[in-house]
């Protein structure tokens, strides 16, 4: 395997064990030594980096990884003055509650379990919000402070420090793995749903970088998202969110093409989405009914799953959709959800009047560097026939898009403003909708 393979298979094992490895430590050594721990995780991917490509890959890679963190941890905990007579002691109990967890038959239980218990503290009601997302990001799903400053649109050097400040106040506070009862459960779990959420559309609509799509983020969420529905703590809201992902993680195969330029939603081969996923989507969709709520992620749901009944484009019901667009601007009034609706405007009423419904737009300071807003502005005016016009909107997209293929779609469009000259199918505005991009990072845009 070459150096370049391994580093692939390395940071593929490291993004699903993570936060395992994380999770595990931290209930051996108390989350108080969060960053202790997270330092031990780090070390492993580092020398597995450094000794995979010329050692070979270990028969059980993420045991190794394990073993390795598990290691650095104790020589941390040797070398750290502040445990003083008591080094030997933890060490001693680390290493046989270490022992003890490898030959127990439900290891993948305790795992689970700890996984669990570990994002529920990380969204303890003690820490802020966006405290609560970062910190879960980075422990739960292996993020680096570069990853998560891009999906809160902020600077590294304060995210990084949100970070310190969030493990210093669980030190501080003495915050716990106990599971939260009552009410505050409720509260806890709606954070947890949030950061999941957080970390599909990281994945699901990249920021930045060569690929619009990073699969291995979108399964990591949706196999947390799991996890939280197959607890006995789930909610409708919870089984809403897994439909949610469900729905739009079957369309993956088809959102890019061979070359890995975007194809939108009209123009996706419907053949390449995943059947399997999509009857997982209608059955915690179906699960999602229970109760009396309905969240966003229950209307967020419903139009993916408008989606995913229809056989083509032309028999999506975009009148429904619609419908579930006022209901979603009721429940969350952003503006990227206005946007999104207003695509489904078009679709519904014409150009000319989801034209007007993003016009209030312009003057949100929040979506002054979204270029979607400006995608969709050039979609709508060249419909409209109105180029000159299209094509401003296109550049000033194009100067904002994140993705390289993004970028590459925008050129085109911005080509086919220049010289009149359209496709047989035009690409339409309402391919951009609400289940293309977060809502719940439309709440911070």
């Amino acid at each position: 395997m070459s150096e370049g393979d391994t580093g692939g298979l390395v940071e593929h094992l490291f993004r699903h064990q993570a936060g395992r490895l994380v999770a595990r430590l931290t209930r051996l050594l108390g989350p108080a030594h969060l960053a202790l721990v997270e330092e031990s995780v780090q070390d492993a991917l580092v020398r597995a980096l450094q000794s995979w490509p010329y050692e070979g890959v270990p028969g059980n890679p993420a045991g190794w990884l394990f073993r390795v963190a598990h290691n650095r941890a104790i020589d941390a905990i040797r070398r750290d003055k502040s445990f003083g007579d008591k080094t030997e002691a933890i060490v001693a109990a680390i290493v046989e509650s270490a022992a003890v967890a490898h030959v127990d038959a439900d290891v993948e239980e305790q795992l689970r379990d700890e996984e669990l218990r570990m994002i529920f503290m990380c969204c303890h009601q003690d820490l802020s919000r966006d405290a609560s997302v970062a910190l879960s990001l980075k422990t739960i799903g292996g993020f680096s402070v570069r990853e998560i400053a891009r999906t809160f649109l902020a600077d590294e050097a304060a995210i990084a420090q949100r970070l310190v400040r969030a493990k210093r106040h669980i030190r501080d506070r003495r915050l716990t793995l106990d599971m939260p009862t009552g009410p505050e459960l409720a509260e806890r779990l709606d954070a947890v749903l949030d950061v999941i959420y957080f970390m599909f559309n990281e994945g699901y609509a990249a920021h930045e970088g060569a690929d619009l799509i990073r699969q291995d983020l979108c399964f990591e969420a949706l196999r947390l998202g799991f996890l939280v529905a197959g607890a006995s703590i789930a909610t409708p809201r919870a089984h809403a969110l897994v439909a949610l992902m469900a729905f739009q993680a079957a369309r993956l195969p088809a959102r890019v093409d061979a070359a890995g330029d975007l194809v939108l939603l009209d123009h996706q081969d419907r053949r390449q989405w995943d059947d399997r996923l999509i009857a997982v989507g209608f059955h915690h969709f179906d699960r999602s009914m229970s109760g009396t709520d309905v969240s966003e992620y229950h209307v967020q749901a419903a139009i993916a799953a408008t989606h995913a009944r229809a056989v083509d484009p032309q028999s999506v019901d975009w009148g429904l959709i619609l419908q579930l667009y006022d209901q979603l601007i009721a429940i969350n009034n952003s503006p990227v959800v206005a946007l999104n609706r207003a695509v489904a405007v078009a679709k519904v009423q014409g150009s000319a009047e989801a034209l007007a419904a993003i016009a209030p737009l312009d003057a949100n300071p929040q979506l002054g560097e979204y270029h979607l807003l400006l995608a969709v502005r050039g979609e709508l005016l060249l419909d409209l026939g109105r180029r000159t016009e299209a094509a401003e909107a296109f550049q000033a997209a194009l100067a904002r898009a994140g993705t390289e293929p993004e970028r590459r779609f925008l050129r085109r469009r911005l080509a086919i403003s220049l010289t009149g000259t359209l496709p047989s199918a035009p690409a339409s505005p309402a391919s951009r909708s609400a289940t293309e991009r977060s809502a719940a990072r439309s709440a911070r845009a």
